[in-house]
């Protein structure tokens, strides 16, 4: 049998091709007509979703309405402008609204832009020194764990302005804002409620009748034209905000000072991780849904260059967004000038339709946060992880308790802590060492002594040899398990043979506890020889001293057995030559 062709290492991609935008490309490729009418319509398309949207996420996080139309507008277009993604829309996401509360909570707002900046920051060094590939490496229950938290903390967090409730105070801790809910029910407002209910219910319906229509935002005119025209008590944005401005602020960095740097470090991180994990699936989700790939560490980059102007521009934490950018998709559109488009719409409709916004009603924006959450909720996936296996089902809890009830950073390190034991623990008992009893070969001599067949049955008896297979890596997980087998061997034999054919990786702990066995078994004057090992494995063996003459090294089991029994025999007959 021909030996199979050795694999070239894939050279990495050259930096101009890592960190080109995908715009760049596009051009490259061709941009027509037609090209620019189809994006013009998904930009529009999601400029519609995205605008009551981006409001109501702002609210849920605790910061002016304006503030989320100014992330989508400069975040939004930086990230299409420079990202690696052809379809992904960039704005403020659901899934940070527990952490820029939260950060507001105890820094104000400029210690929010500043741990926007600094995050921005974060994020582009990591495309810079392309960690991007490393994100997929958090476990999957992670994931879905803290975005189910995230998810349900979003709820809680609608339920004052869904019932109408007059809150004494709003704090970010969940317990405490249970405790908050229940203690002002009594200021239960029924018109509120029926708001809410009612802009569900015409999103859900327009969702199963009309899908191409912008439910959400058919859904918030309705409801405001309804509290407008009955003069229902509802809350609107005009009562609570005073409306929002027509056009974007002039740019502005917060106040640094070393100490405020330090205070917001912890946030600053938080939100670069969660922005890294939120952004590349995001674009995953448009890669599965179009065929294309994007570019991880050039999207990491335009997140970082977004979210430092979007906090310059005054607004909060921008992302790739999976929904925005599903619809995107769903729009036909080309190219990222869809993205940028959504962006200049976005303004658009700043600049037009400000003075309505006031007459929007804070019960509706909940209600859409509240189809927002529940999509949020991987249910069938929360549901398969629980019946897959005990350690999954614990590391999906824990991280989903500890992000509802203590905090997301927490969340993030814990479950990802628990997932690597889990794995460790996975990988430790599924590496095997088991004897290995030669099968019965007829007529197969030994080239060193032809009157002796040394894979005959007698030679599953032969108290001089053993041979033990290591199945699996071999790494410290499971280095004390293997050593404890291998070290009673030199015991009873002569020489013993470890076969490494099924060993693709092993570490320096193991191949310590190999160098101890060796060192034990040339003590005892037992022989050692290892077979079949990987040029990989035999390159970690030597650094640690495990090589020939003292350890011989064989290609297979075969030969190592005939190596054996010739070093046996060898000494035998030095033996008594000495005797004699």
């Amino acid at each position: 049998m021909a030996k199979p062709a050795a694999s070239t290492p894939s050279k990495p991609a050259p930096l101009s091709e890592v960190f080109t935008p995908k715009l760049v490309t596009v051009l490259r490729e061709g941009y027509g007509l037609s090209d620019l009418r189809a994006d013009i319509f998904s930009g529009l398309t999601v400029a519609i979703v995205a605008l009551p949207l981006s409001m109501a996420i702002a609210i849920a996080s605790g910061v002016t309405p304006e503030r989320g139309l100014f992330t989508a507008a400069v975040g939004g277009f930086l990230i299409s402008l420079l990202g690696g993604s052809r379809f992904q829309i960039g704005g403020p996401a659901a899934a940070f609204t527990v952490l820029v509360a939260s950060t507001v909570g105890r820094h104000g707002l400029d210690g929010l832009f500043l741990a926007t900046i600094m995050a921005g920051i974060f994020l582009f060094l990591m495309g810079a020194l392309r960690l991007g590939s490393y994100i997929k490496f958090i476990p999957y229950p992670v994931t879905v764990g803290f975005i189910s938290g995230i998810a349900v903390i979003l709820f809680i967090g609608q339920v004052g302005d869904l019932l109408g409730l007059t809150l004494a105070e709003n704090p970010a801790d969940i317990l405490p804002k249970l405790e908050a809910l229940a203690a002002s029910l009594t200021t239960f407002n029924p018109a509120a409620l029926a708001v809410s209910v009612g802009t569900v219910l015409v999103i859900l319906a327009l969702r199963a009748w009309r899908p191409q229509w912008p439910g959400i935002l058919i859904a918030v005119i309705l409801g405001g034209v309804v509290v407008f025209a009955l003069n229902l008590p509802v809350e609107t944005i005009g009562t609570r905000f005073g409306g929002i401005p027509s056009t974007l602020p002039a740019p502005s960095l917060p106040a640094l000072s070393v100490y405020k740097i330090m205070a917001v470090l912890p946030d600053a991180i938080a939100f670069a991780l969660l922005g890294a994990i939120e952004s590349l699936l995001s674009a995953m989700v448009a890669d599965g849904m179009t065929g294309r790939r994007h570019r991880s560490n050039t999207e990491l980059v335009a997140q970082g260059i977004a979210n430092i102007g979007s906090a310059v521009f005054g607004g909060i934490c921008a992302t790739g967004t999976v929904a925005r950018t599903a619809t995107n998709v769903r729009s036909g559109a080309r190219s990222p000038i869809s993205g940028m488009l959504h962006a200049v719409f976005i303004v658009v409709f700043m600049l037009v339709a400000a003075p309505l916004a006031s007459f929007i009603p804070l019960a509706g924006l909940a209600g859409v946060l509240v189809i927002v959450a529940w999509n949020m909720v991987e249910k069938q996936a929360f549901a398969i992880l629980l019946r897959t296996s005990w350690g999954d089902a614990i590391v999906l809890l824990a991280t989903f308790l500890l992000t509802v009830f203590v905090g997301l950073t927490e969340a993030i390190v814990v479950g990802f802590a628990l997932g690597a034991v889990l794995f460790l623990h996975r990988m430790a008992t599924a590496i095997g060492i088991e004897e290995h009893v030669p099968p019965v070969v007829e007529d197969q001599s030994d080239l060193n002594d032809p009157d002796r067949k040394p894979y005959d049955a007698s030679m599953a008896a032969d108290p001089d040899v053993a041979v033990y297979r290591i199945t699996g890596a071999f790494f410290f997980g499971a280095a004390a398990t293997v050593g404890s087998v291998l070290d009673r061997i030199a015991d009873q034999h002569k020489a013993f043979v470890i076969d490494f054919s099924a060993v693709p990786f092993i570490d320096s702990t193991a191949a310590n506890t190999i160098e101890g066995i060796a060192r034990k078994a040339h003590r005892s004057g037992v022989l050692l020889v290892i077979s079949a090992a990987s040029p990989a494995v035999r390159k970690i063996l030597a650094t640690h001293g495990i090589k020939p003459p003292t350890v011989p090294f064989e290609p297979s089991i075969e030969a190592a057995l005939a190596k054996a029994h010739t070093e046996i025999a060898k000494k035998a007959t030095e033996g008594a030559t000495v005797l004699a």
